[in-house]
This record gives C-alpha cells, sequence and structure tokens, in this order.
C-alpha cells in the first residue's frame, strides 16, 4: 500500500483548482494515504504566440503528463476532460470522471447587455475554441473574431484592459476559480452546444497500478461518466486526428440518454445537427450511432473542408 499519492497537474489556475479539489477529496477517504502535487509544463502552456488549431499534433495539455505517469513521476493525473485525448495512450486508463459542473460556454463584456445579441455590429470577441468561433458566427455572422490565450484570469484581464469587447470561456472554469460573477450570460445550448466533456474532471492513472485505482475510483461520478462516454465516442468518430469544430452533449432523460451533437463550418454558414437517445449502458454506441448520422447527413464534407492544407 502506498503512503504517498503523487498528483500530476498543469500549473494553471484552473488545473491547481482541480489537482487540489482531487487532493481534497482523496484525503477525506477513510484511511487514505497523503496526496501530493506536482506541477508539469506542457507544451500547450510554452506555445502562447500562435493558435494550437495551427499546430501540428495533438494533445498539448497532456503529453508531458501522461509521460510522467507511464514513468511513474507520478500517480495519477488530473485533467479537464476535454483536454484529453478520446483514445487513451497505452497503458493508462481514466479511472475517475467527477460530477459536472456547469457545461454551458459563458459570455464575459465589457459592454452593458443581458446576451451575445446585444453585443455592437463587428464586436471583437476572444475565443481560442475553432467550435465557439464556428457557432458563433453562426450565431453573429458580423462578429470579428479574435485569438485569445493564456490562463482564466489573464484572458479576463486583456478583456478589461480593452483588448476585446467580449470574450467567451466555459462556464465550468470560470465558476470554479470564484469568477462567476464576471459572466455577463450563459449561451443557450441550442445555439452553442459544449465542447465534448466541457465542464468534466478526469483522473487519470496507469492501467496496472492498482493501488491508486482503489482510491481514485471511489471519485467516480456514474451519471457524469456514462454521459462523457457518449459524448467521447461522438468526437472519437468524427475528429480524425485534428481539431474540429465539434459539439456534444448528452443528458440523463428518465431511464434514457440524450446525446446531441453538431459539425458546422469555420465560416458558420452550414452546420449538421442531430440527437439520439438510448439506454445508458449503450452509451458510447449511442456516440458511434450519432457521428455516423451526422456525418451522412453532410458532416463528413465540412470536416473534410476543413482538413484541407492551408485550413485554418
Amino acid at each position: 500500500m502506498k503512503n504517498v499519492l503523487r498528483i500530476g497537474t498543469r500549473g494553471s489556475d484552473l488545473a491547481l483548482w482541480q489537482a487540489r479539489h482531487v487532493q481534497a477529496r482523496l484525503r477525506a477517504l477513510p484511511g487514505a494515504p497523503e496526496v501530493e502535487i506536482q506541477v508539469i509544463k506542457t507544451e500547450g502552456d510554452r506555445i502562447q504566440d500562435v493558435p494550437l488549431s495551427q499546430v501540428a499534433g495533438k494533445a498539448f495539455f497532456t503529453k508531458e503528463i501522461e509521460a510522467a505517469l507511464l514513468d511513474a513521476s507520478v500517480d495519477l493525473a488530473v485533467h479537464s476532460l476535454k483536454d484529453l485525448a478520446t483514445v487513451q495512450p497505452a497503458g493508462l486508463d481514466v479511472a475517475a470522471v467527477l460530477e459536472r459542473e456547469d457545461p454551458r460556454d459563458a459570455l464575459l463584456t465589457t459592454f452593458d447587455v443581458d446576451g451575445l445579441d446585444g453585443l455592437p455590429k463587428g464586436a471583437r470577441v476572444g475565443t481560442s475554441s475553432l467550435r465557439r468561433r464556428a457557432l458563433l458566427l453562426r450565431w453573429r455572422p458580423d462578429l470579428e473574431l479574435m485569438e485569445l490565450r493564456g490562463n482564466v484570469p489573464t484572458r479576463i484581464e486583456k478583456m478589461e484592459r480593452g483588448e476585446y469587447d467580449a470574450i467567451v470561456l466555459a462556464a465550468a472554469g470560470v465558476k470554479r476559480l470564484g469568477l462567476g460573477d464576471k459572466i455577463r450570460a450563459f449561451l443557450a445550448m441550442d445555439r452553442v452546444l459544449p465542447a465534448v466533456s466541457q465542464g468534466a474532471m478526469a483522473v487519470q492513472i496507469r492501467e496496472t497500478d492498482a493501488d491508486t485505482a482503489m482510491w481514485v475510483r471511489q471519485l467516480d461520478h456514474e451519471e457524469t461518466h456514462v454521459s462523457v462516454t457518449a459524448e467521447r465516442a461522438l468526437l472519437r468518430r468524427l475528429e480524425g486526428g485534428c481539431q474540429v469544430p465539434v459539439g456534444g452533449h448528452a443528458v440523463r432523460k428518465g431511464d434514457a440518454l440524450l446525446l446531441k451533437g453538431v459539425v458546422c463550418s469555420l465560416d458558420g454558414t452550414r452546420s449538421v445537427e442531430g440527437e439520439r437517445e438510448g439506454s445508458p449502458a449503450d452509451a458510447a454506441a449511442i456516440g458511434l450511432a450519432l457521428a455516423e448520422e451526422l456525418l451522412q447527413n453532410g458532416a463528413g464534407d465540412i470536416l473534410g473542408e476543413i482538413r484541407l492544407p492551408g485550413a485554418e
């Protein structure tokens, strides 16, 4: 039995909040070992002057942490689940998904408005997400979408300095950092479907580490885990190894699981949406079935164009 569990995490304010939350949850378990946090700098933290959508490769915020897990420098890793690849590296496993926070996107702005429709024509809106860019342009094609990097407080500071008229962030991160009062409005999910797994935290371990698994699996929130299983199956079928403007969100509806998905062109002019419902026990199959439906209805053409050389 281990005397200490070492958590690997990024060093951003939000990543540290998440790691400390898991640390506290583990320490609260009867008979739990000591839990330490080890900060690991990732490629995504180092690349600040180029949009990640234009950088070759994937797993910008997880590769170095996963390497530390595999070489046993740490025992578990805490991630925003939307940062994790939909296919786990050999030898690693998501042992727990914690209860999801608010999955919606949030609008923050210095304008006294009650939503995106209230922003003036041509307003400068900051986001680093291809999905948000596409869906915001579908809603408001007049907006000027600008690249936005940095941690959550830094992004808010940039807006307050006047570099942007508004920014769009995941509501979960803003709330977790105690900055919920900065949110002007939440974006309706029928207009801007969130990223797959948005608001959910994952705890990753080595598949063979039974001692760590015994503690970590006690943190799993079954309903959230089932929902993100469907969402991640949808994305896994659609993404094809690159960043794509895909939204997906699953919720329990009585005894069933309802999954909604959308694929949108980068200029917002074309989109394909759909939904599937089924047994929570078939979560992954629901995600794959919806992905196939979207592809048959034109999502494949949209994604194919985005993957062309030189596509943004």
